[in-house]
């Protein structure tokens, strides 16, 4: 996992090593060993210790954590209508990023220590 260019992992990445249940102990004890972050149903991330507060957290932002998940799973992803507006120039808010668009149905929550993403359906 470290020589890997993705930082989201999935279950089925580690299926040709062995088989469903011992892919999930493994992935349990590297979540409880804080090698990997669990940030949905089957999506796990890369972490490390943050240097200020020494908390473990991912090696990535929230929101690129999100869009490489969704990206792996087969979601489209698109610019939300935050980011359309800012991009028009008919808002001076910057988007914050926590809000996703994408591109046909997606019920999950992707997210780690109460902070979640929102997932716009954008047509």
């Amino acid at each position: 996992m470290s020589r890997s260019k993705n930082s989201v992992f999935t279950p089925r990445d580690f299926f040709d090593l062995s088989d469903r249940d011992q892919v999930g102990r493994v992935l349990r004890r590297l979540v409880v060993r804080q090698n990997l972050i669990k940030i949905g149903y089957g999506l796990y991330a890369r972490s490390r210790v943050s240097t200020l507060t020494g908390r473990v957290m991912p090696e990535k932002s929230l929101p690129d954590l999100a869009k490489e998940a969704l990206t792996r799973l087969g979601v489209q992803v698109v610019s939300s209508s935050f980011e359309q507006k800012y991009n028009r120039g008919t808002t001076t808010q910057v988007p914050t990023g926590r809000v996703i668009g994408v591109k046909g149905r997606v019920s999950r929550k992707i997210g780690y220590n109460g902070k979640y993403i929102t997932l716009e359906h954008v047509a």
